[in-house]
């Protein structure tokens, strides 16, 4: 181990992701009121020390359920989006009121995956959250359920936190949840699974480790931790996996208490390319061949010649992989042509586009610029 290890204690701004199965009661379904003023008295602590914080919590679609009699296990989508306009008023009521007891304002913001992934909307929302932290409020976030459509969603709010430590520069995310951290192995099946304190580098053996979905309330699961931990880490920002089901969860974990620690990368890029890299939903594939792939780990931008094949809808500007010859995705890029136009001039060069699409722009398909390598 030679990464050191972090410290909530000395972090400078730290994004908590709270899910449902913490924080509503499943057979009131209400929220878990002394649990969740232990969590308010950890913000208020943190608050003091200097430390700012942005809450991403579930827990809307909980909270109505049972008032609007929609009990059963699945929900179609109409329905979710009406629990979650009845609950996104409680979820909000209850942070409010906990957090005002500690001299606290809590400040709502609901976002959907095209507020991160669109450019100027992306910092529009980085900019209402710096404000807001700059007043001393607490933004509580959660995704916009009662307009997000299956195809349009985050579908889990530990990719919308990771997303949200990328968009706000935070160098701590705590993922609280119903395990002490990532495990060898499911321990609740498994009982020769051993902890794991602390990955400092995701690797293709520790994505393995990934699970189902536990049932109840939560729609992630540790599969989702561990794509949040990618985009998080490669964003600069730590992140954690704490047990969350205690009193005064983020306090034990500032104390000590076990977790698992996924350690930052170096992180040398750029802001927008903190963005590209981060980017949840690609609208399309580009293959290269061996020459192309071994040009861009050089630092080359992805010329035509070098392409083999084209998949998907994608116009100019829209975010696409770049998939390797051996299959891999190589890393993530902004397009400057259509999947049409990338289709037709697939294999050639440059000097060729204009007698091939009836105009010539820009010579390369993804300029190094516009390209992050994963």
């Amino acid at each position: 181990m030679t990464g050191v290890i972090p410290e909530l204690a000395s972090a400078r701004r730290v994004v908590v992701k709270i899910g449902s199965a913490l924080l509503v009661d499943p057979e009131l379904a209400v929220p878990r009121e002394g649990w969740l003023a232990g969590v308010a008295d950890d913000i208020a602590a943190l608050r003091a020390a200097g430390t700012e914080v942005v809450l991403v919590s579930s827990g809307a679609i909980a909270l109505a359920r049972h008032s609007l009699g929609l009990t059963r296990r699945a929900l179609r989508l109409e329905e979710k989006q009406a629990a979650a306009a009845v609950g996104q008023i409680r979820l909000a009521q209850a942070w409010s009121a906990v957090l005002s007891e500690r001299g606290l304002t809590a400040a709502q913001l609901l976002l959907t995956p095209d507020d991160t992934e669109d450019r100027k909307r992306y910092l529009n929302a980085r900019a209402t959250l710096d404000t807001l932290l700059g007043l001393g409020c607490i933004p509580v976030i959660n995704e916009n359920d009662t307009v997000a459509t299956v195809e349009i969603r985050f579908g889990d709010n530990d990719r919308l936190a990771a997303r949200v430590a990328q968009m706000i520069n935070a160098d701590q995310l705590i993922l609280l949840s119903d395990i002490d951290g990532l495990y060898t192995a499911d321990p609740r099946t498994d009982p020769t699974a051993e902890h794991i304190p602390v990955v400092e580098t995701l690797t293709a053996e520790i994505d393995a480790m990934g699970g189902a979905p536990p049932p109840g309330y939560s729609s992630g699961g540790m599969r989702t931790k561990l794509v949040a931990a990618h985009i998080a880490t490669g964003s600069g920002c730590a992140m954690a996996i704490a047990l969350g089901k205690r009193e005064h969860p983020l306090a034990a974990l500032r104390d000590g208490a076990r977790c698992t620690w996924f350690l930052p990368g170096a992180d040398s890029r750029s802001a927008r390319k903190r963005w590209i890299a981060g980017g949840l939903t690609p609208a399309g594939e580009i293959a290269v061949d061996a020459g192309a792939a071994r040009a861009l780990t050089q630092g080359g931008s992805l010329l035509a010649a070098g392409v083999v094949g084209v998949t998907g809808e994608f116009e100019r500007g829209d975010l696409v992989r770049v998939i390797g010859p051996d299959g891999e995705e190589l890393g993530r890029g902004l397009c400057g042509y259509t999947a049409d136009e990338a289709q037709r001039v697939a294999g050639r060069r440059s000097e060729e586009f204009e007698a091939v699409l009836g105009w010539h722009g820009r010579d390369e398909l993804i300029h190094r610029d516009d390209l992050v390598l994963l």
